[in-house]
């Protein structure tokens, strides 16, 4: 079973829950991924690619100045980005992506490598959220944003696992 057709059923249990995407780096890798399965529709409300700053914070209300700063790659960037995309769909849960999908020299980035974050926020209003990094060295631009997109969506079904089962 692949990792969104698990991630599926796992949203569909008692009671359902509803997933958002917020992506950068990945430019839509998630939201496909998801969508690729028939009857996403039952539970995923949507998605957006922000790629720049200023798109950021306008839809997901990620704090400027911060990440400006760390030209929009960071653990803070991306939780802000997955409550935010939460937020904006209304959904149970979020994820959210950004990074560099290739090594950047101006900018000090020797290994392409991004930050992924989940935010379940719970019936109750309270909310959970989950980061991480992952790093891949010496891949091409396609293959970082297919190992992110994949990487997010294991992370979403191994957490949907230990609170659902």
């Amino acid at each position: 079973m692949s990792t969104a057709a698990e991630l599926k059923k796992l949203m569909m249990r008692r009671p359902a829950l509803t997933l958002a995407v917020a992506e950068s780096l990945t430019g839509g890798q998630v939201q496909a991924r998801i969508t690729a399965v028939s009857g996403a529709s039952d539970y995923f409300l949507g998605g957006v690619t922000a790629y720049t700053l200023e798109q950021k914070v306008k839809l997901l209300g990620v704090n400027r100045a911060h990440a400006k700063t760390v030209d929009c790659v960071s653990q803070r960037v991306a939780v802000e980005m997955a409550v935010g995309a939460a937020k904006l769909f209304g959904a149970d849960l979020a994820v959210a992506t950004t990074g560099y999908a290739e090594p950047a020299p101006k900018k000090k980035v020797r290994t392409p490598h991004a930050w992924w974050a989940i935010c379940h926020r719970h019936r109750s209003g309270a909310a959970m959220v989950l980061s991480g990094l992952v790093e891949v060295p010496d891949a091409d631009r396609g293959t970082v944003q297919a190992r992110v997109a994949e990487t997010v969506l294991a992370e979403l079904v191994k957490y949907l696992r230990e609170t659902r089962s």
